[in-house]
Order: structure tokens, then sequence, then C-alpha cells
């Protein structure tokens, strides 16, 4: 049995149904044609002509990788609004990292981020049994930055030079982690910011 498995996470909040889903399906992973995702060019959104490329890679990854590509549904509309992956899976040492995150522009700075990754967070310490779960995010990124940090994630340091991006830019890397003495506490926090945010609609990956 692989470390990863297709899996769906569900979690009942305010009355509404919320889950994270892995995706097989070619275009299950397609934005809704009304989403604006936005992009800058230290981030990778696809563009709808590259959509099809976008999930033929993501699954090659599940297959020679052990990554899992997730979609994340808005429930109240149905509609895809994202997408979230979990890969860099490394079964030996029980971790694994959190990425390939983009939403589409309506629901960014809403709490439906925080409720998906609060599911992810859940399944990979709790069924997973993950010491470790990583986020990375460009040096420039800094709604991300600000993003994982508020998740309760640390900063672990910065990788400089670490890719080179499709422009000839030469990417810094800022590493995040939660690791497992730290889920108790960041669960709750997370949880807190749930029941304290006035979403009504979740999220469903």
């Amino acid at each position: 049995m692989a470390f990863v498995e297709p899996v769906t996470l569900a979690r009942r909040a305010r009355g509404a149904a919320s889950r994270s889903r892995a995706s097989t399906r070619p275009g299950s992973a397609r934005p809704p044609p009304t989403a604006s995702c936005g992009s800058s060019w230290y981030t990778s959104v696809p563009a709808p002509d590259k959509t099809l490329e976008w999930i033929d890679a993501a699954l090659d990854m599940r297959a020679k990788l052990g990554a899992m590509p997730f979609v994340v549904r808005e429930p109240a509309s149905g509609d895809i609004v994202g997408s979230t992956r979990y890969f860099n899976v490394d079964p030996s040492h029980r971790r694994l990292e959190i990425g390939h995150t983009w939403y589409a522009k309506r629901v960014q700075r809403t709490a439906l981020n925080t409720e998906a990754k609060l599911l992810l967070l859940t399944h990979a310490f709790e069924a997973l049994d993950c010491i470790a779960v990583e986020f990375r995010t460009s040096f420039f990124n800094f709604a991300s930055r600000e993003a994982i940090a508020r998740l309760g994630a640390k900063q672990d340091g910065i990788l400089r030079y670490h890719q080179r991006l499709p422009d000839g830019t030469l990417r810094d890397t800022v590493v995040f982690s939660i690791i497992a003495p730290e889920w108790p506490a960041v669960k709750t926090n997370l949880l807190a910011a749930d029941a304290s945010s006035n979403v009504g609609r979740g999220a469903r990956c």
C-alpha cells in the first residue's frame, strides 16, 4: 500500500459539509470559466489552454513520485475554485510537503484556504502519522508567506538560488514546517479561526 492513497476528506462545520477530494479525472481540476486565478511573475497558475497539460503533470507526479493532487470545491456553488497537492512524499521518514496551491481570485483571502489546510494537515498528522509537514514559497510571495505563518507553521530558512523559473529568474525559496509535537496547538488555533470566520460555504477539495 502506498503511503498516500486517494482519499476524500470531510468535516462538518456550521451545518455545511466541507470536503477535500483527490482528483483522478482529467478536467476535474479545471477552474470555473468565471474564475480569475491571478498570477505574478513569481507564481505559477495554469492558463486555461494549459490546464490539461498541468493535470497530466500532476497525475504523472502522483504515478511516479507518490504525490496526491486535490481539487478544491466550494460547497455552496459546487464550483471548483482551486487545487492543492501532497508531494515530496517521504514514506521512510513519514513527512511530506503541501503545495502547488492556487485559488480563484474570488475565494482568495477567505477562510476556504484555512479549512482546506485544516483537512489536509489533520489527515497528514492523524491518519498518515507524519512527523513533519512542509510548505515552501517564493521569497517575494509575501501574501503566501503570511498565510503559511498564520497556519502556525514556523520558518525553517531560505534556500538561496533554489530554482530557475521559466523566465530565467532565479528563485529564493522560503521553507516552513509544522512538526508533530506542534500539531495539537496548531489544530486548536485553526479550529478556533475556522469557528470565528464568517465562511458558511466551507471548502471541498
